[in-house]
């Protein structure tokens, strides 16, 4: 299945001010396109890279070639140029691939403004796209988000549990991109600012894979602050760090219990204030214990009626969000849950991914386990169920 990849650098990127489209100003010495095009060539799971630029722009394009190997570049064809949208200067893209032959099997499409995209971001990506046929990072929104009209009033605050903040590379069955961007432009629409949002309109069922907080988009001025700050100092050293959680819940009447982010089917529900789910509690715990920033109930305190019934992926979203806050990364998050019933094996990948979601890090770094009691005790009993959690994450060492 040969992979090709669509470079999308036909903006203008005004806000971001700079007087040349923002793709294509300096950042520590050179384009955010060209460290784009940089990761994405010297990918082995890349066949070919298509650059789309604005039809003005051919000089600075050549120019955000300078430095790239030539080995490299021999899987970039000449630039084509964009349309007067996104969505246009993506079938661009797609119209060039297409006469070439063989026409790839899956694309990725990314937007040249996201320079911190990684190779196992991208491989993410390719595996999601194959397993799927269409397929977008996401990460987990931590803030509340609340949805106003003109005048500035709310109209709705939908749940966070259900909201992800979507990312490039984006991933697709090449055809089936091609043939959805040509409908959409059939029917004159050409407001799609994501290819997800098109493909779910021309009826592709889309899938959300693990996105990188660390992919930031440079959208304004402060974001090339930012950047420039991140990739002009020295390589941070960093100390490792591991912390531990416990929870536990009784049951109690109902039909359903929450783990790992998934509502199970059960004879009972368990007794909690929130949606009582131990494996997100002891997982929120383990790293709010490696940063040394106290517990669950300090930060989010039982009797506070905010949090009756709250969905816990809130928790760890926000113990996730106070790690990155603090510089550090996430390298492994490991649990085990200790219960009679119910039967964990049909659902041990799914929370996995669940979890890896809600962290934005690979679902190889998160690890599942089961374990009963052998009849002792209060679990042993079926009384209750209970989790144990390690989490392990490196901070950036504090200089003398």
């Amino acid at each position: 299945m040969s992979v090709a990849a669509i470079i999308v650098a036909a903006g203008r990127g005004s806000r971001a001010g700079g007087g040349i489209p923002k793709q294509f100003r300096p950042l520590a010495g050179r384009s955010a396109l060209n460290r784009v095009l940089a990761v994405f060539l010297s990918h082995p799971g890349v066949d070919r890279v298509q650059a789309v630029v604005g039809p003005d722009d051919r000089d600075h394009f050549e120019n955000a070639l300078a430095g790239l190997p030539a080995e490299s570049t021999a899987r970039l064809p000449p630039p084509v140029p964009g349309g007067a949208t996104r969505q246009g200067s993506v079938r661009q893209g797609l119209e060039a691939l297409a006469r070439e032959r063989p026409c790839p099997s899956l694309i990725l499409v990314h937007d040249a403004a996201r320079p911190f995209a990684g190779p196992a971001l991208i491989e993410r990506a390719i595996a999601a796209g194959r397993a799927h046929g269409a397929a977008v990072p996401g990460v987990a929104v931590t803030d509340t988000i609340k949805i106003v009209d003109a005048g500035g009033r709310v109209r709705e605050t939908p749940p966070r549990e259900a909201l992800q903040a979507i990312q490039t590379p984006q991933a697709f069955s090449f055809d089936a991109l091609l043939e959805a961007h040509r409908a959409a432009a059939a029917a004159g629409l050409d407001t799609f600012t994501d290819d997800g949002a098109l493909a779910e309109w021309a009826g592709l069922r889309v899938t959300v894979f693990a996105g990188d907080p660390d992919n930031i988009k440079l959208t304004r001025e402060a974001d090339f602050a930012e950047a420039e700050r991140r990739l002009g100092g020295a390589a941070p050293l960093y100390v490792t760090r591991v912390g531990t959680g416990f929870d536990v819940h009784a049951f109690a009447p109902g039909d359903h219990v929450w783990l790992g982010g998934l509502r199970i089917a059960h004879e009972r529900g368990v007794a909690a204030h929130s949606d009582g789910d131990v494996v997100l509690h002891a997982l929120t715990d383990a790293l709010l214990g490696a940063l040394g920033d106290g517990d669950i109930g300090v930060h989010f305190p039982p009797g506070e009626a905010a949090w009756r019934g709250a969905s816990s992926d809130r928790f760890l979203a926000s113990a996730v969000a106070r790690v990155r806050a603090r510089g550090g990364l996430i390298d492994h998050l490991d649990v085990t849950v200790l219960c009679e019933a119910p039967r964990l094996g049909p659902h041990r990948d799914a929370m996995r991914a669940r979890i890896a979601t809600i962290a934005a890090i690979d679902r190889d770094c998160v690890s599942i386990k089961a374990t009963t009691t052998e009849k002792l005790g209060f679990i042993g009993r079926g009384e209750g169920l209970a989790a144990q959690a390690v989490a392990t994450i490196r901070l950036p060492a504090r200089q003398p």
